[in-house]
Order: C-alpha cells, then sequence, then structure tokens
C-alpha cells in the first residue's frame, strides 16, 4: 500500500487501503475526510503560509464506496480573510460525501498564546498494536496507520486515548499536509473508544466535525475519545485532539446506533 488513491484529474480512484472494517466495497470514513480537505486546501491555496483550515464539516451522504471519486469544489462565501468552500464527492454518478471548511487568514503574532499548551499532551507508547477489532477480520485501513495506545484498546469497550501515524500517502505523488494527516485518523474516533460490542452493534457516523486551533506539527498525531449512547439509537462521540507539542483541537461524531440483524 502507498497511498489511499490515485488520481486523474477531478477522479480520485480509491485503493485497497481505504477498505474499512464495515466490509470490502465500503471504504473507511478517514481517508474521505483527508481527501475532502486536502482537495479544499488545494483550491483555496490555505497552506498554513497566510491562511489555514480552522474548522470542516463533513457529511456522508451514503456508505462510500471502494470506487473512483469526482470530486466538486467551490467556495461558498468569498473573503480575504475569512471565507467558505465545500467540496463534494460523488461516485457512479450519486453524491456520497460533502464537506465543507472555513479558511481562516493567519499572522504570526497577530494574537497571543492562550491554554492550548496549558497541559501536556498523553505519553507516546513505544509498542505498536498488533490487533484490531476481536469480531471484526483485519481491515487494510487499519493496517495503513501504526497505532500506539495510551489507554484502552480496539477491543476493549470504553474511553481510549490513541496516538496514530499514517503509513501511506493520501494521494499517490502529493505531499501529505498536516491536517490531511489528522483527519486520516480522526474518523476512527468512535471506534476505539466503542461502548458496545462491534459484533452485535452498528453505531455508524452520519457526520464528523473536527476544530483545529492549529495544526499537526509533528507526524505523530493523538485523540481523547468518548462516546456516550442514548436508549434510543442516537450516539456521541467527542474527542480531543493533540500532537507531540500539545492539544490542537476538537472532534465530534453523531452516531446511528442498532442492532445488526
Amino acid at each position: 500500500m502507498t497511498s489511499f488513491y490515485l488520481r486523474n484529474g477531478d477522479d480520485y480512484v480509491a485503493q485497497e487501503s481505504t477498505i474499512g472494517p464495515w466490509g470490502k466495497e465500503l471504504q473507511h470514513g478517514g481517508p474521505v475526510a483527508a481527501l475532502l480537505a486536502t482537495r479544499i486546501e488545494q483550491a483555496a491555496g490555505a497552506d498554513g503560509a497566510t491562511t489555514r483550515i480552522g474548522q470542516v464539516a463533513l457529511e456522508f451522504l451514503s456508505p462510500v464506496p471502494v470506487a473512483t471519486l469526482h470530486l466538486t469544489t467551490e467556495v461558498v462565501r468569498p473573503g480575504k480573510k475569512i471565507a467558505l468552500w465545500s467540496v463534494r464527492a460523488s461516485a457512479g454518478g450519486r453524491d456520497v460525501a460533502r464537506m465543507s471548511a472555513w479558511v481562516l487568514a493567519t499572522a504570526e503574532g497577530r494574537s497571543p498564546l492562550v491554554h492550548l499548551e496549558d497541559a501536556p499532551p498523553p505519553p507516546l507508547p513505544s509498542t505498536a498494536v498488533e490487533t484490531y477489532f476481536t469480531a471484526v477480520p483485519r481491515f487494510p485501513y487499519g493496517d495503513a496507520l501504526e497505532w500506539r495506545f495510551t489507554k484502552g484498546h480496539f477491543a476493549e469497550a470504553g474511553p481510549a486515548t490513541v496516538w496514530a501515524r499514517l503509513r501511506v500517502g493520501i494521494v499517490e505523488g502529493e505531499t501529505i499536509s498536516p491536517l490531511a494527516r489528522l483527519l486520516a485518523m480522526v474518523d476512527s474516533a468512535n471506534g476505539v473508544s466503542a461502548e458496545l460490542d462491534v459484533g452485535a452493534y452498528l453505531f455508524v457516523p452520519v457526520n464528523l466535525t473536527v476544530t483545529a486551533s492549529r495544526h499537526p506539527a509533528t507526524e505523530w498525531v493523538a485523540m481523547d475519545a468518548e462516546t456516550s449512547i442514548a436508549t434510543d439509537g442516537v450516539g456521541v462521540t467527542r474527542a480531543h485532539l493533540y500532537d507531540e507539542r500539545g492539544r490542537i483541537g476538537e472532534a465530534l461524531q453523531s452516531l446511528f446506533v442498532e442492532r445488526r440483524r
């Protein structure tokens, strides 16, 4: 595995490494999130020098197949200091995901540093996990990242703190942006902090919102994730996000939960 996608103009061919735990024909949300954010960064020129993305909101409009994704990008609210961009992914002529992103102008020294370095990041373990969910066969997306748990495990129920780094690229031949590095991991928050047996229940994230006070400055990124679920089958996963310097942002997922048939 060398990358999640191969590019042909506005088309991105999903590779085996995008396959998640729900079936060989479906992509994990992490590669999709990283790809869509990368496309907005490229279209908006948000390279971190004078502008960068401060928040992304990703919505899954259907399960995303392991197929060619056609991306369409537009600026919704233009502006020199604050702009809103969006990108839509379609497969076989049907929209499967869309992302909006706020692109903000930056200037070093414009504001003081507040709270981001109040607490140190979680410890980074020296050993990576070798197994995932006990009830789910091994899947390529899991192998596309190296996972190291400070607290919890894929196979343990409850809150978890995990570090990860990419073993593959996002798009073949393209540099991985710091934000894409983070987003490739974050959609796994509901899985690492699962409160229910993955063999007995589905808990599907229908969206992902990530707010980043700053983008990762290191190869390793971490999330401290926790899931709560109501009795009517709706849940929420929240995660604090870190790099090796400290906290960098927050993530939120809404979950659809039901027992497997």
